[in-house]
């Protein structure tokens, strides 16, 4: 069975390009991804979305003060129209700058993904790579991990190491550790669609 995939983006989509090249590529199993939601009406990710024909939608934050549901609700909703259900889609995040609320966590339980730019639990939220130099660690990296309720709290799937030079700036480290991002967000979507995850309290195993 076909899962269908939603993304959620709030920037210049790197790693939802990477990701609808390895669906052409067919390295995504038998996935397809169905809808581009972000939040910001100039994400780069839209244009991507719209080039390679898929569903590009963009939803204001106005009005959607009194609580983050009354705005997740509205992505729930377009998810849906989409075909990108609780029961059998993956929602993947791809620098997608809203925290979500617990209800919109809950209801896609263990079908939210995200790729975060450093080796989790160290460094989460914002500026990972920036924190990473400035603590002094030789080693950094990317994490794929599910969605909790907490801030890159969520059990881990996939991570790969990327070390960390004495000449290193932001912007090379980021740069370095964005291509690791594009090959293990890949592999790890595809895990999930060909029902390799299984959840053993906060571990995730990887099934042969």
């Amino acid at each position: 069975m076909t899962v269908n995939i939603g993304v959620l983006a709030s920037g210049r989509g790197s790693n939802l390009q990477a990701l609808i090249q390895s669906a052409s590529e067919g390295r995504l199993g038998d996935a397809k991804i169905r809808i581009v939601i972000s939040n910001k009406q100039a994400a780069g990710a839209l244009d991507i979305a719209r080039a390679n024909y898929i569903k590009a939608v963009y939803l204001s934050v106005e009005g959607s003060e009194e609580s983050r549901w009354s705005y997740d609700s509205k992505i729930a909703a377009n998810l849906a129209e989409s075909e990108v259900t609780p029961e059998d889609g993956l929602v993947a995040l791809a620098g997608y700058m809203r925290v979500l609320s617990s209800e919109f966590v809950r209801l896609y339980a263990g079908r939210i993904m995200n790729i975060h730019p450093s080796l989790l639990p160290s460094f989460p939220g914002l500026n990972a790579q920036r924190r990473a130099l400035e603590y002094g660690v030789k080693i950094s990296g990317c994490t794929v991990h599910f969605i909790d309720e907490g801030i890159d709290t969520g059990p881990i799937v996939v991570q790969f190491p990327v070390p960390v030079r004495e000449d290193d700036t932001v912007e090379s480290l980021s740069d370095r550790i964005l291509a690791e991002e594009h090959k293990i967000y890949s592999k790890a979507v595809r895990l999930f669609v060909e029902g390799k995850l299984r959840f053993e309290g906060r571990r995730v195993r990887v099934l042969a």
